[in-house]
């Protein structure tokens, strides 16, 4: 694939991104709208999303991507916190100075609104873009598990709810009928209503991202500490892509849909996740929205590179 493909497959990522961000600089889309825009988005749009790409999916067919995704999933993402919480002690970080934070964000990859449309638009899969979301499942247990008990440094039982999300529910109901053998009997106008509003959930997704970083940018100056910056650059730009991309190539028995979606996360800036969770289990806030914002502005430059090496490589 060529390198030029790959630019054109992202760019127009972060131009919905941008986009986002001069609505919220605008006034166009305001923070009184966001709350209920997320519900939206969280809700109906993404269930919409899962249920109109794993229904019927061959990929999702046998048991391989069924198993093998989710841990692949959960274990880059608990893999992360210890090679990030490893360079954070490396760096002289403590706890209660952003060592968690740290860790906890750098350790985590955007998996869901800039991978979706970047692994349809490189590989046209329905297949692959079924098995991120099941993957996607491995990441959210590991974030409010592993995640949770870095971050705040105990187990939080009442952080298990947050894994029976709407979105995880949808992908359930969606491989209980395809175990059943009931996706060829769903109605044609029941699909295509969902396939409309599953076409919603990743545009919107992405202006809401690019509102927020817009919110960061008030907040927080992105080099008022530059040592963070810079490790986290390091490490999920850096460290964390190379580690990735070496289980995509080594590890056997992985379908090939599970190994494009390995190159495609590979690239990823960390997810803006840790800073909801930042804020909410007392962590250092400015940390998680430096690592955010550090990670991804620069993966418009990295981004493209990972990807091609990765498909080089590994594909």
């Amino acid at each position: 694939m060529s390198f030029g493909t790959i630019i054109g497959a992202a760019l127009p990522v972060f131009l919905i991104l941008g986009l986002g961000y001069w609505l919220r600089q605008l006034k166009i889309l305001t923070t009184e709208a966001d709350a209920s825009l997320m519900k939206l988005v969280i809700r109906v749009l993404y269930p919409c999303l899962y249920f109109d790409y794993v229904v019927g999916n061959p990929a999702l067919k046998g048991a391989s991507n069924l198993i093998a995704a989710p841990l692949v999933g959960f274990l880059t993402i608990a893999g992360g916190f210890l090679l990030a919480y490893g360079v954070a002690r490396m760096m002289g970080l403590k706890v209660g100075k952003g060592l968690r934070t740290f860790a906890f964000g750098s350790g985590i990859y955007n998996y869901g609104f800039i991978p979706i449309p970047l692994i349809l638009a490189l590989f046209g899969d329905r297949g692959t873009l079924g098995v991120l979301l099941v993957h996607n499942v491995g990441v959210e247990i590991a974030i409010w598990t592993a995640g949770v008990i870095l971050l705040s440094g105990e187990f939080k039982k009442s952080a298990l709810r947050n894994i029976a999300n709407p979105p995880v529910i949808a992908l359930l109901v969606a491989l209980s009928i395809n175990t059943m053998g009931w996706d060829a009997s769903i109605p044609g106008w029941i699909a295509t209503a969902i396939g409309m509003l599953a076409a919603c959930c990743v545009p919107m997704g992405i202006l809401l991202a690019g509102a927020l970083i817009a919110d960061l940018f008030q907040e927080q100056k992105l080099l008022a500490d530059p040592k963070v910056i810079a490790g986290s650059l390091l490490v999920r730009l850096g460290l964390l892509p190379a580690v990735f991309l070496l289980v995509a190539a080594f590890v056997p028995g992985l379908s090939t849909e599970l190994r494009q979606v390995i190159v495609v996360q590979a690239a990823m800036p960390a997810g803006i996740m840790p800073i909801v969770l930042a804020r909410h289990y007392a962590g250092d806030t400015g940390v998680a929205i430096r690592i955010v914002l550090g990670t991804t502005l620069v993966s418009v430059l990295t981004m493209p590179l990972w990807i091609h090496a990765g498909i080089a490589w590994v594909l």
